[in-house]
């Protein structure tokens, strides 16, 4: 078994283990300009398994995707009052350009309803322009005091979603939709992280928005993520930029709208929820490459092995790399790749081939043993359909047992403290939403008596409340 790398323990000082993680784990780096980071091949690899799940199931709901400017004209954000107030601290501004100051100051994009809304405004002409369902996958800049590499940081990459319906139901549905078989099915079954999805409250909710639907994670620590949010827009945005459509009674309406939106916060989520004192540990469905086939001696029968080993799993579907850096000491080697997550290393070294074996090992429980080399292939298939759910069950675990029912603010503050506490709404309210704030505590959402997504308007919701990243 290798050697654990020089992580600081997550007991001793979990911030600091994720730190370690991200650095050490080769997964970004600080960006030259303050709260920019660059992101390393492994964690972007990474993110384009998460990209590729997310767009698959986004055109699944009917969107398309387009593309819209980073550079946004400053006027367009003061046409929503709410808007333009919740995003003001936070804004980029260019005021130059080609030498000269621009007659009208262009905002780096914080997020694009503005800039999308102008345009929805020549697209949505009638009833059959409806539904309208457009993807943005970009980046955005907001900038950022308390910059944390992945979780919060002055530019980041993200899809939003904007929608136009002919309804303010359709519009629900449709938010709602995303939330749940969007953003809950991959965050579930792909990276393998359980989520609660609810509703902000007013305090919480997206500006602009009558109503934000969230999905919050539980982290190693007990604290909490937001992962996911989409958003009814009503018709706010609709109005301010005058988006009209004729129905089919030839009257004259402002379509009902939706944003959406999930970004490389995930990446974040993906090393807080399953990683351990060796590094980050991966769902197979999530890793970049699934097995690493680790030659261990510059033999011609060793490296024959390990070749074939990947032409092997590579027929049946798996993502595979051959790491045949002999030059190199095999404990940093595996080391490297236990940072990394890789969900399975194959070892084979030269007494494995006399011997007719090769060795296993699985990054969830860093379990090891040796396999015969005819079942190779067959047990690591067998050990990578057992991972993901491991994980699941592992966090789900986690997040049950650090999860209190209370009554009063003071338990509720208390139990914050390690995990998430559960409150009626009717008890807590917007008074007591104040004074857990004061002591650094947020609503994360609420949701009905049953752990469901609550009906709006519904009497019977529990706050779920957290410290949060």
């Amino acid at each position: 078994m290798p050697k654990p790398p020089v992580l600081t323990p997550q007991a001793t000082d979990f911030p600091k283990w994720y730190q370690d993680v991200v650095s050490k784990a080769e997964l970004a780096d600080n960006g030259p300009v303050r709260g920019t980071m660059v992101i390393r091949p492994w964690a972007y690899g990474i993110w384009e398994q998460l990209q590729g799940q997310v767009d698959r199931r986004i055109k699944g709901a009917g969107a398309q995707n387009a593309y819209f400017p980073l550079l946004i004209p400053a006027s367009y954000l003061q046409k929503e009052a709410e808007h333009v107030e919740g995003f003001a601290p936070e804004l980029a501004v260019v005021t130059q350009g080609g030498g000269k100051e621009l007659e009208e100051p262009a905002v780096i994009r914080p997020t694009s309803e503005t800039i999308i809304n102008s345009y929805f405004a020549k697209w949505i002409n009638s009833y059959k322009d409806l539904p309208l369902r457009i993807n943005n996958w970009s980046n955005v800049v907001r900038w950022e005091l308390r910059p944390r590499l992945f979780l919060r940081t002055t530019e980041f990459l993200w899809q939003e979603g904007h929608t136009a319906h002919a309804t303010a139901d359709e519009a629900q549905g449709y938010a709602v939709g995303i939330l749940e078989d969007v953003y809950r099915q991959v965050i579930v079954d792909v990276m393998g992280i359980p989520v609660i999805p609810g509703l902000k409250t007013d305090k919480e909710r997206f500006a602009g928005a009558i109503r934000s639907w969230t999905v919050e994670g539980m982290m190693g620590d007990g604290k909490a993520l937001q992962m996911g949010t989409s958003h009814e827009l009503a018709q706010n945005f609709a109005k301010a930029f005058d988006i009209r459509f004729q129905d089919q009674n030839g009257e004259m309406q402002h379509p009902w709208q939706t944003s959406w939106g999930v970004s490389t916060r995930l990446l974040g989520a993906a090393i807080m929820v399953h990683g351990d004192d060796h590094g980050i540990r991966l769902s197979p469905r999530l890793a970049p490459t699934q097995v690493v086939v680790m030659q261990l001696a510059e033999d011609e029968p060793v490296a024959e092995a390990a070749r074939a080993t990947v032409q092997e799993l590579l027929a049946r579907g798996v993502r595979v790399e051959l790491d045949d850096r002999v030059d190199r000491g095999f404990g940093r080697r595996a080391t490297d790749w236990e940072l990394k997550g890789a969900p399975v290393r194959i070892e084979i070294g030269k007494r494995d081939i006399e011997g007719g074996v090769a060795t296993i090992a699985d990054r969830v429980d860093r379990s090891k043993g040796p396999v015969p080399l005819t079942e190779l292939v067959a047990r690591t298939i067998e050990v990578l359909d057992g991972q993901h759910q491991r994980l699941y069950d592992e966090a789900l675990t986690r997040r049950t047992e650090r999860t209190v029912d209370v009554a009063t603010v003071d338990e509720a503050l208390e139990a914050a403290g390690s995990g998430f506490a559960r409150i009626p709404w009717a008890i807590l309210g917007v008074e007591g939403e104040e004074a857990l704030a004061k002591q650094g505590v947020t609503v994360r959402c609420l949701v009905a008596a049953d752990g469901g997504l609550p009906e709006p308007g519904a009497d019977d919701l529990v706050a779920v409340v957290a410290r949060a990243y």
